[in-house]
């Protein structure tokens, strides 16, 4: 039987100027994030690398690594060690000339329990995402874990109530959103604020709308490239199924850990059974572009 409540880390990261500091500082995270009594442990998007996507850039394919390999066989050691489940985004080389955004997820045996590989994949400027990664072709799985059932979402799918509802119709008790986003190196603009808000309020709706506990783990730090850079805003968070957030980071690198009591899904499902009141028969235009009679 399980325990009545699992314990998420978020390692919220400032890249550090060369892959194997970022391996470092990474697995430094996850060892504090343990210390202080996480079971779950996400890493942010992309974290041993520079977000390399603000310009097309073919070198940057040398990035990439096979599943399994290096970044995953060393947190499997990790994870086995601190008996810590463990959420590990990595940038995948499937085989020439096909690349991934995928995370890899680690039970607390080390054992590679599977991969999720990012559906949506944006194309926006200094977010040239096409450009590098397949879109992923491995549905949506969820994961036994030895502390908790949870799914993985990276970033653009942040904002795809799909995908958050095909997580928790799996069985998700709990949505990891592996995520880098942020503002122009320049600064927010006018609308900066609002998009921030918004990218957090979309999170916390996913989990009240599906009663899940939702931890989104973002980059830090200014990140510069040809295109001027980008500041990303931080804001790691844990929100209940109730949406409410129950522990968040600032801009700086930190760890961010929360309890996450698994009655609160059951409380808020009974209370607000939108699983039950679902009208499936109805869904079938969904499947659909845009419903504008062209059939």
């Amino acid at each position: 039987m399980r325990a009545c409540s699992f314990t998420v880390g978020l390692v919220q990261m400032e890249w550090p100027g060369s892959v194997a500091a970022a391996l470092d500082a990474a697995e430094q995270g996850v060892r504090e994030a343990a210390g202080q009594g996480a079971q779950i442990v996400c890493l942010q998007e992309l974290f041993g690398s520079p977000y390399f996507c603000q310009q097309e850039d073919a070198d940057c394919f040398d990035l990439a690594e096979a599943l399994p390999g290096p970044t995953t066989e060393r947190f499997a050691a990790v994870a086995r060690t601190l008996e810590v489940v463990l959420v590990v985004p990595v940038f995948e080389r499937r085989t020439a000339g096909l690349y991934h955004n995928t995370a890899a997820v680690i039970d607390a045996s080390g054992e590679l329990l599977g991969t999720y590989r990012k559906m949506h994949i944006p194309d926006d400027p200094q977010f040239y995402e096409k450009f590098y990664f397949a879109p992923g072709d491995l549905g949506y799985p969820v994961f036994e874990t030895r502390y908790a059932r949870l799914g993985v979402l990276i970033c653009w799918d942040q904002w795809y109530p799909e995908a958050a509802r095909l997580m928790a119709l799996g069985g998700a008790e709990l949505i990891c959103y592996p995520t880098a986003i942020g503002w122009p190196a320049a600064g927010p603009g006018p609308e900066g604020e609002t998009e921030r808000d918004a990218w957090r309020t979309v999170q916390r709706g996913h989990a009240v709308a599906n009663g899940v506990w939702v931890a989104s783990v973002n980059r830090v730090g200014v990140e510069r490239s040809t295109s001027g850079g980008l500041r990303f805003w931080g804001g790691s968070f844990v929100c209940n199924p109730a949406g409410r957030v129950v522990a968040e980071a600032s801009e700086e690198a930190t760890v961010v850990v929360a309890r996450c009591e698994r009655n609160l899904v059951e409380q808020q499902r009974r209370a607000w059974p939108f699983l039950r009141d679902r009208r499936v028969e109805t869904y079938a235009p969904l499947s659909r572009r845009f419903l504008d009679g062209d059939g």
